[in-house]
């Protein structure tokens, strides 16, 4: 079941990156409607990196130094990575990693022909990381953890791959309440980042459990039924099911903490 549910999941957005526009165009994915991107920062990367598929702006909060190393997971057409890189400079270096190879070939593409030096994407899942230990100064990813099946291994991964020190900065839908029943084994839901959402308080606490610190949820904008009716009904679901329930859903954007290396400094 969880392996059929990742094939839905590459097959949905290989056949995005190749309609080339915005998921909207046919059945919505995760939908772009709680993103903080402002037009200045969009009109400083191209145009075609962005494809409307976040749920927020890790970026934004990030506080990116020169010099750092940024790795984005679930990096798509690389929208995220180029404003990274941006921030980063130079002498920083991004890496974005993604599972459909039809969003690397776009992504790469547009690296190539915008001169993005220093963005690399490299082909992955964001359960196994084809990164080293203590790789990289910062964590995004946007609106993408809600879509594995074993989230908890996920986090385990990203504290593996942060420096000591390092910080993890993520988007990500969650559960306010649970799931209605219509929703649970939907296919379409799970790709379109509604029916993999957990619960907001076992999204936080499989963070803590991978190790992360200073834990802090930075925005919460749930998902009004309007909204909803309209995001299911694109995707062909019986949005009258609503009716009379509450807000389910809701975007976060949410701050961890890699802790310090402990020192080895003896004062005998």
């Amino acid at each position: 079941m969880k392996q059929d549910k990742k094939e839905s999941v590459r097959k949905e957005y290989g056949k995005i990156a190749r309609d080339s526009g915005s998921c909207c165009g046919s059945r919505c994915s995760c939908p772009d409607l709680a993103s903080g991107y402002d037009a200045g920062q969009l009109q400083r990367i191209p145009g075609e990196a962005d494809l409307g598929l976040g749920c927020g702006n890790p970026t934004a909060p990030a506080e990116l130094k020169p010099g750092e190393t940024v790795l984005d997971l679930g990096s798509g057409a690389g929208v995220d990575c180029f404003l990274a890189a941006r921030q980063v400079g130079p002498q920083g270096r991004v890496i974005g990693v993604d599972m459909t190879s039809e969003m690397l070939e776009r992504a790469r593409r547009i690296a190539v022909e915008n001169a993005f030096a220093n963005v690399e994407f490299r082909l992955g899942e964001i359960e196994n990381l084809p990164v080293a230990d203590n790789t990289a100064d910062i964590v995004i990813s946007n609106c993408v953890i809600n879509l594995s099946t074993d989230k908890q291994r996920v986090f385990r991964e990203i504290f593996r791959v942060l420096k000591p020190g390092g910080r993890l900065l993520v988007s990500d839908i969650v559960l306010l309440r649970e799931l209605p029943e219509f929703l649970r084994d939907n296919e379409a839901a799970y790709a379109s980042c509604i029916s993999g959402a957990v619960l907001k308080d076992e999204y936080l606490a499989a963070i803590t459990a991978a190790g992360g610190t200073r834990l802090e949820v930075l925005k919460e904008s749930p998902y009004g039924n309007e909204i909803m009716k309209d995001w299911l009904e694109a995707l062909d679901l019986p949005s009258e099911k609503l009716q009379g329930q509450e807000t389910f859903l809701a975007s976060v954007t949410v701050r961890a903490w890699k802790p310090e290396a402990a020192s080895s400094c003896c004062c005998g």
